[in-house]
């Protein structure tokens, strides 16, 4: 009897020992499970602000003179000298080039020429006249003699007047075999160089002339509307930032370019000897925000289903939900929203590819679950 009862005794407490064990191990799952539930994934955060009244739009350009002209040659011909070079300041008369005038001099003593034979020719004619008319009066001659040498002069006197013409415009050709500059400016170009044969109107070289500046910008056609002639604006330049000019639009192209799509807006500035011809500007209009856009950075946003989506968070549940926005544009510092977005909502800013329906987060400066319970425990 002892025996039997000796032996059974152990099974009874290995069953117990076993049993406690079962119950620690499922008690320590349990607790493994409930901690695994509480981690959160820390997010990063933008919220959404309200969007101002106005918004400003800029667009970068360079420095011109408001008149620009080609200079070229009247008369055909070899250069054979150029005067100036790129960056040359000019004055009324200053030579720019010469071309080689020989043909254009012998052309003005042809002209010489003729007109001195053709006032030799006035003179015969005259004293034929005058001849004529004596024997007509003394009825020596018949009135059709008188008449033809009264007509043989003013002949005469009309070619004599031709050749005098053609000798002025054959001096003027000469003349022409030198390129002066009729205007004050400074040499932006040149086009043509000694030795080279140009034609009467080609370019040579280009003169931005003295006076007002402007900047020439491009304007994508969803904004020109905000562009019109008299509209003020704001011109900073690159080379300083102390250097702050108002402008006004001058002139709007009536169409825009083929190849760009955008519309050529022309921008006045006052004078300022600071500004040179060439420097970058920045234009800033501001302009009425009728469509209320809002800007959420880069990497807010995302894609689902083919659609472009945000992940906003919900304060009281501290979890994610995906919802569908409307894109204007992309700036250089993000994204702008028409729709889908409010005044306060969280959106994610960070890390949206790891983001999934409900998914609980923690918020920057937020204490997780597991944290507090441990504090608690402690």
């Amino acid at each position: 009897m002892i025996s039997l009862n000796t032996v059974k005794l152990p099974s009874v407490v290995t069953f117990a020992l076993l049993g406690a064990v079962s119950l620690a191990v499922s008690g320590c799952s349990e607790e493994k499970k409930a901690e695994t539930k509480e981690i959160l994934r820390p997010v990063k955060v933008v919220e959404i602000a309200k969007a101002g009244d106005t918004r400003v739009l800029d667009y970068s350009g360079a420095v011109k003179a408001r008149v620009e002209t080609s200079l070229g040659f009247r008369v055909a011909g070899k250069i054979t000298e150029r005067k100036v070079n790129i960056g040359d300041r000019l004055h009324p008369g200053d030579l720019i080039a010469r071309i080689d005038p020989t043909d254009y001099e012998l052309a003005a003593k042809t002209a010489e020429a003729n007109l001195a034979a053709a006032e030799k020719g006035v003179g015969t004619a005259d004293l034929a006249n005058k001849r004529a008319q004596q024997l007509f009066d003394k009825s020596v001659t018949a009135k059709s003699q008188m008449e033809q040498a009264s007509l043989s002069y003013d002949q005469a006197v009309s070619t004599r007047d031709a050749a005098a013409s053609s000798l002025d415009q054959a001096k003027n050709q000469v003349s022409y075999a030198e390129l002066k500059a009729d205007q004050s400016g400074i040499v932006t170009a040149i086009s043509a160089d000694a030795g080279a044969v140009v034609a009467a109107g080609t370019p040579v070289a280009s003169v931005a002339l003295d006076g007002e500046k402007e900047v020439l910008i491009a304007v994508p056609e969803n904004d020109i509307a905000e562009f019109k002639p008299g509209k003020t604006v704001k011109a900073s330049f690159w080379s300083s930032d102390k250097l702050v000019l108002d402008g006004k639009v001058r002139e709007v192209a009536g169409s825009a370019d083929a190849q760009s799509r955008t519309f050529a807006v022309r921008v006045s500035l006052p004078n300022d000897d600071r500004v040179l011809l060439g420097m970058t500007a920045t234009i800033e209009a501001n302009v009425s925000n009728a469509k209320t856009h809002v800007a959420i950075p880069l990497a807010a946003l995302a894609e689902k289903d083919g659609k472009k989506i945000v992940w906003v968070v919900d304060r009281d549940a501290a979890t994610v939900h995906a919802r569908d926005v409307t894109v204007v544009d992309f700036t250089g510092d993000g994204v702008n929203v028409s729709d889908g977005l409010n005044t306060g909502d969280l959106v994610v800013a960070a890390g949206t590819q790891f983001m999934t329906e409900n998914l609980k987060v923690k918020l920057p400066g937020q204490q997780s679950a597991s944290a507090e319970a441990t504090d608690v425990v402690r």
